[in-house]
């Protein structure tokens, strides 16, 4: 990814996908009468809803796939957007950085080039792995903003709760303490410890074809 320089402001923006397109990550897994359908891609939230109708129709005339895919394939990807516009409008905390690949101030990045050169440096020429790869360094990204978005919160909170405890009396501040200890003394972080860096490196298995059945074979049974 770009390697921009970031502020250290910890003051919330409006949630969006910290990447360059605000681009939400859709997952199908879909299965019909025998058939099965699954795919992943990331769809532009400003797009209009119809046009996930079209898409729908479209996917299952080019793979020949029962008409009752249709429904199926809207509702899902219709779902995962109203998820992630819920959220829009709402702050999220930035001033994080996710070790070592992403700076959440960074609203530049590209996910995609930064698959591309990953899997050139590794030399991986399958060219499915780069886009897998760009996909889920969206998703980890969504699931980070959406945390984000609690953090904030939990901040506004908190600050009430501190200003709250400026106006209560003497003898009753202390257990009033003790309950936002536990409130709001216990936070987990989402930024990984330097001496954690090589236990999460990237690391590349090569497949033999038997052994991606295998895998395929035991991702389907653990999906049902």
């Amino acid at each position: 990814m770009k390697p921009l320089p970031s502020t250290s402001s910890k003051n919330p923006v409006k949630f969006r996908m910290p990447t360059a397109d605000n681009l939400v990550p859709i997952r199908l897994d879909i299965e019909i009468d025998s058939h099965r359908f699954k795919d992943a891609f990331t769809w532009n939230p400003s797009d209009p809803d119809s046009e996930v109708v079209v898409f729908a129709k479209r996917t299952v005339k080019d793979l020949k796939l029962p008409p009752a895919f249709i429904t199926q394939i809207a509702q899902s990807i219709q779902s995962q957007l109203t998820e992630f516009r819920s959220f829009e409008g709402q702050d999220m905390q930035t001033g994080e950085k996710i070790v070592p690949i992403k700076d959440l101030n960074n609203f530049d990045s590209d996910p995609e080039e930064f698959a591309r050169t990953f899997c050139k440096d590794l030399g991986v020429e399958d060219p499915e792995v780069g886009p897998a790869i760009a996909l889920a360094i969206r998703e980890q990204l969504y699931e980070i903003a959406i945390q984000s978005v609690t953090s904030a919160r939990e901040t506004r909170i908190s600050k009430k709760a501190r200003r709250g405890v400026e106006h209560i009396p003497a003898s009753k501040a202390s257990g009033t303490a003790l309950d936002l200890m536990k409130l709001f003394g216990n936070k987990s972080s989402i930024i990984r410890k330097r001496r954690e860096w090589d236990v999460y490196e990237p690391i590349v298995d090569i497949l033999s074809s038997e052994e991606v059945d295998v895998l395929e074979a035991r991702e389907e049974r653990n999906a049902r």
